[in-house]
């Protein structure tokens, strides 16, 4: 069975989760601790940390 891309559901990152994911890495948090709270890859959460996303 091959894969369907369309089925695939992508979490949103709304101004609020950016802001959770801010105030919890200025708290000295583990980004893979907080992706997997909120459900997000960890690469996510460093874009974030960077400001690249």
């Amino acid at each position: 069975m091959a894969y369907d891309r369309r089925r695939r559901s992508r979490a949103k990152l709304t101004s609020e989760i950016i802001a959770e994911v801010r105030r919890r890495l200025a708290l000295g948090e583990y980004q893979h601790d907080i992706a997997a709270d909120l459900g997000l890859n960890q690469g996510r959460i460093s874009e974030i940390n960077t400001g690249k996303r």
